[in-house]
């Protein structure tokens, strides 16, 4: 049955990339700017569902104008979450760019990737996110520079928070602390046993994750949190230690709420 059922879940998102992939290299290479930034929300939300993951959203995600989005990291699976709340795109190491299928995606959502082997490389992301920024796009950073096993918020890299600092002009940009934790599955609380079974970390392979996942029939929920705006004139230490304390506290709230 898992198997039958990871068959026609892989045959849905096959039909689905086959349809979308076109559409959004073309509105990228016209300028498009309200397709090539709607079509992957619509996009994630059908591999949501395909997949069987619910998401609730808790705050205001960015609307108008540039926001920087400091969050921690779980899953493969938070890049579907996240991906089909708001239009955003995805600040990921230069090894994704290679991945089969998964770097296509990150590309065609005008990911930037980070090459850390180059010691000019923080530099030069941050001119880039900057001006992405000063466009107005909302911009994901992954501060733990690394998955976690789910159970705890590791500690948040300062270093790329001092991209918005490196924004010129006077266009508002905002630094927004964000948070995501799976609280569910099929209606039970997620604790201790059941997160390994979401979260994809160390040295896990990501087909055999992926491919246990499409064999479920469980059902994830996802709680994506936004919190207020942090003040872009703080030093970017302070507030990535905000943006930390925010995602610790509001996956603490998600999970008591689910208990």
């Amino acid at each position: 049955m898992g198997n039958l059922r990871a068959g026609r879940r892989i045959a849905a998102l096959t039909a689905i990339t086959l349809a979308g992939v076109p559409v959004q290299w073309l509105a990228l290479r016209l300028g498009l700017r309200p397709v090539y930034r709607a079509l992957p929300v619509l996009f994630h939300r059908l591999v949501c569902r395909i997949i069987g993951v619910r998401v609730q959203v808790r705050g205001e995600p960015p609307g108008e104008g540039g926001a920087l989005l400091v969050s921690n990291h779980i899953s493969w699976v938070d890049i579907t979450a996240i991906s089909s709340v708001t239009p955003l795109s995805f600040i990921a190491k230069s090894e994704v760019a290679g991945w089969p299928v998964f770097g296509l995606f990150a590309r065609l959502q005008r990911s930037i990737f980070i090459d850390r082997s180059r010691r000019t490389a923080t530099a030069e992301v941050n001119a880039t996110i900057a001006q992405r920024l000063a466009d107005g796009d909302a911009m994901v950073l992954f501060a733990e520079g690394t998955t976690g096993e789910g159970l705890r918020v590791l500690p948040f890299r300062s270093a790329l928070v001092g991209a918005v600092t490196a924004l010129a002009g006077d266009r508002p940009v905002r630094l927004q602390p964000m948070s995501i934790c799976y609280v569910r599955r099929t209606g039970l609380p997620v604790g201790r046993r059941l997160l390994p079974l979401i979260a994809w970390y160390g040295d896990m392979d990501l087909a055999p994750h992926l491919m246990e996942l499409l064999r479920s029939g469980h059902v994830w929920e996802a709680v994506i949190s936004f919190g207020e705006p942090l003040d872009p004139a703080l030093p970017r230490k302070v507030a990535t230690r905000e943006a930390e304390t925010f995602a610790r506290e509001s996956i603490r709230r998600a999970r008591r709420d689910a208990a």
